[in-house]
């Protein structure tokens, strides 16, 4: 496995060598499909240029500075020199265990994004790497820890993952966004013993495993068919409007759910029990008698 960054898990007195590797592909989050601007007359690529409205005329890249805006047209400037003085210059290559942690306790949103550590080519620094990931798997216990890539700081979370350890950088606590907003705007809300009996019935009719194999998206496949129509020099159809979905009385549509669902695994156990259809016999012809 590439890792683009090399070093070890440290707690107390113990260094456990490990690799840094993406566990996602870079467009992940986006698109598999990217698109350049351009000029629809000739089609040429749109070159950006760098604009000073003041002098009205381009400027080269070495006339560039970055700026703080403190107020309204008032800015800081700040230099290259400036963000390097105070990046982390750490070179112990370390990831750092400050805790370990019940990982039911760790709220998802704080987690950004997943790497995995690979162990050391070495046979012999292979089995603390294995003992730290049985330890974590036997206690459910995840490990918080802090470490330095490129200059800059990362808080991390140490987790198993199968048969592997996963890092997951975290988000600062100021970088998540309260919710007190929204628990204000539901608490005086209340809900029916019934409708919560629908609801949970709802909810079991639909259970199953989470299978990462049903993650695919209709837009990506959507856009990849549009492409390949329009290279083809087809006629591209355009969806049919989706109507709006009516208001419908809560009670009602639980009601209408849960009969959804059950008439839905009828018609699954009837299939699985219907036997198979026998094949048609030819009816045996009778040899006709003999005449005496």
């Amino acid at each position: 496995m590439r890792t683009i960054w090399n070093g070890s898990i440290s707690f107390g007195l113990v260094n456990i060598p490990v690799g840094l590797a993406l566990a996602t592909t870079p467009k992940a989050r986006q698109s598999d499909v990217s698109f350049r601007t351009l000029h629809r007359e000739c089609r040429t690529p749109i070159r950006q240029k760098r604009w000073c409205p003041t002098h009205e005329r381009e400027v080269g890249a070495d006339e560039i500075v970055k700026g703080w805006e403190v107020a309204k047209g008032e800015f800081v400037i700040v230099d290259d020199a400036d963000l390097e003085a105070i990046q982390l210059q750490d070179d112990s290559r370390s990831i750092e265990i400050t805790r370990f942690v019940d990982l039911d306790e760790v709220d998802p949103v704080y987690l950004d994004r997943t790497y995995y550590l690979a162990p050391s080519q070495a046979p012999a620094a292979r089995r603390p790497y294995v003992l730290l990931l049985e330890a974590m798997k036997q206690g459910g216990m995840g490990a918080v820890g802090r470490f330095v890539l490129r200059g800059a700081e990362y808080f991390c979370l140490i987790r198993p993952k199968g048969e592997a350890l996963a890092l997951e950088t975290l988000f600062l606590a100021e970088d998540v966004r309260s919710q007190a907003e929204i628990e204000e705007a539901v608490s005086g809300t209340e809900v029916k013993d019934a409708e919560l009996a629908l609801a949970s019935q709802v909810m079991q009719s639909l259970v199953g495993e989470f299978d990462p194999a049903e993650l695919h998206s209709e837009y990506r496949r959507d856009l990849r068919t549009m492409l390949e129509a329009k290279l083809s020099g087809h006629e591209v159809a355009k969806p049919e409007p989706v109507a709006e979905t009516p208001v419908v009385d809560l009670m009602e549509a639980l009601k209408r759910s849960v009969a959804e669902a059950q008439d839905r695994k009828k018609a699954t156990t009837a299939a699985k029990k219907k036997p198979a259809a026998a094949k048609t016999q030819r009816p045996r012809r009778t040899p006709a008698r003999k005449s005496a």
